[in-house]
């Protein structure tokens, strides 16, 4: 794929991103559920091994195809690393899979009830590097806790200006700015944000798109001016810590939004499976997660 069959694909494609980018301080937590204990690896290079085995069985498995699983976002490491004797983002798209990678650093202290990113002063040198290894877009993740004008308003603009430094070396950036799906001023949030990702928008260069990851919206159908923008290549949801059906069956209700989970993609997935039993399993949640993000329950205003 090139990058105008790889646009094509993330604008129109049947399916959803998967979420392969867990990094370093989550990564214990990933292997955890995946059914390795800590125990496993004494130093952190036999940790990220573990991880890149999990990531590298889930991309090589029969049920893992660009039919259903149109993109998927990797961690540094990953994609610096091979699959099945190639790149990560080479074996990805040979099985028609378009490769993104996560860019952020974490995430700054809480204030105004938001956390920023930290700084990425070695950023130029990672897309330079993405580019060359056929990467088509990348990642960057802000979280938003609290229904805080000015927070959110700091969220975007940061989130923005560093779209601004992905698509200046030709790469897609997908804004992540997380709505907290257990905050008590959710829904109030998810509207700020939904109006501060709108005036942004109305700011960039024409002929310029983005793509959005947001949470799940409280208020089915409120993210539907972000879907129905001429600047937003596509729209993808996060998991957010819903288990896989209540992830899907919330999902469902917003048209145009596609899946990127992590945690609800590989749930049910365990170290100790067979191939088969893997395999299978893997594959009924990609088909319960494509399912909420081509087929959707009930119509939206």
């Amino acid at each position: 794929m090139n990058t105008a069959e790889m646009t094509a694909k993330i604008a129109e494609g049947n399916g959803f991103i998967a979420a392969l980018d867990q990094s370093g301080g989550s990564t214990p937590k990933a292997l955890a559920g995946y059914g390795v204990s800590d125990d496993a690896w004494s130093t952190d290079e036999e940790m990220f091994g573990l991880i890149h085995a999990m990531r590298s069985r889930i991309i090589t498995s029969p049920a893992f195809s660009g039919d259903k699983v149109i993109g998927a976002i990797l961690f540094e490491r990953t994609m610096d690393g091979q699959v099945d004797g190639k790149p990560t983002p080479a074996a990805l798209i040979k099985r028609g899979v378009v490769p993104f990678i996560k860019i952020d650093k974490g995430l700054e202290a809480e204030e105004n009830g938001v956390q920023l990113m930290k700084p990425m002063p070695d950023l130029d040198a990672l897309l330079i590097k993405a580019k060359g290894l056929g990467v088509f877009g990348t990642k960057e993740r802000s979280v938003v806790n609290l229904a805080n004008a000015e927070g959110i308003a700091a969220v975007v603009k940061q989130q923005f200006e560093i779209g601004a430094q992905v698509l200046s070396h030709g790469l897609m950036p997908i804004i992540e700015p997380e709505v907290n799906i257990k905050s008590p001023e959710r829904a109030e949030a998810d509207a700020i944000l939904r109006d501060e990702i709108l005036k942004a928008l109305d700011t960039l260069p024409a002929g310029q798109q983005v793509m959005l990851k947001l949470s799940i919206p409280a208020t089915p159908g409120l993210f539907d001016p972000l879907v129905d923008h001429p600047k937003v290549l596509r729209v993808v949801a996060l998991s957010g810590g819903f288990k896989r059906p209540e992830a899907c069956a919330e999902l469902a209700k917003n048209r145009g939004m596609i899946a990127s989970f992590s945690r609800a993609l590989l749930e049910d997935l365990r170290h100790g499976m067979t191939d088969a039993e893997f395999d299978a399993a893997l594959g009924e949640a990609i088909d319960e997660i494509h399912a909420a993000s081509t087929t959707k329950a009930m119509a939206t205003a």
